[in-house]
């Protein structure tokens, strides 16, 4: 039997008031990821897909290869670490959506990114 890859997401989320542009409805926010393999194999990340809503209920979905250009290999215990960023017409909104992974046997599985939201500290509740 084989041991199914355990990989733990964990996301961050800021505002970056200094380059948005709330006359232009422009809200820059960055978010920092930290995914964990806390399996016993190495994993490596191929690719993400993520659901972009913003405070309107606008839906926006990205998918491509890899994370900040990189398909980085996992380690088991290790962890790999990123910032990239959203750019919203709303002053708040939520990302959610997956990887696409693959083990070392050439299996490819996908990891939940739970939702999360993106806000302006003056419109969280």
């Amino acid at each position: 039997m084989i041991d199914s890859p355990r990989v733990c997401v964990q996301v961050q989320s800021v505002y970056i008031e200094s380059q948005s542009a709330p006359h232009d409805d422009r809200y820059v926010f960055a978010y920092t990821i930290t995914i964990r393999n806390l399996g016993r194999n190495p994993v490596q990340l191929l690719g993400r897909y993520w659901l972009i809503t913003n405070g309107n209920g606008r839906e926006t979905e990205v998918q491509g290869e890899g994370v900040v250009g990189e398909q980085p290999l996992i380690e088991p215990g290790n962890e790999f670490q990123y910032t990239s960023g959203a750019i919203l017409e709303t002053p708040m909104g939520t990302m959610q959506g997956h990887y696409v992974m693959v083990d070392q046997q050439g299996e490819t599985f996908h990891v939940d990114i739970p939702v999360f939201r993106l806000a302006i500290p003056t419109h969280i509740h």
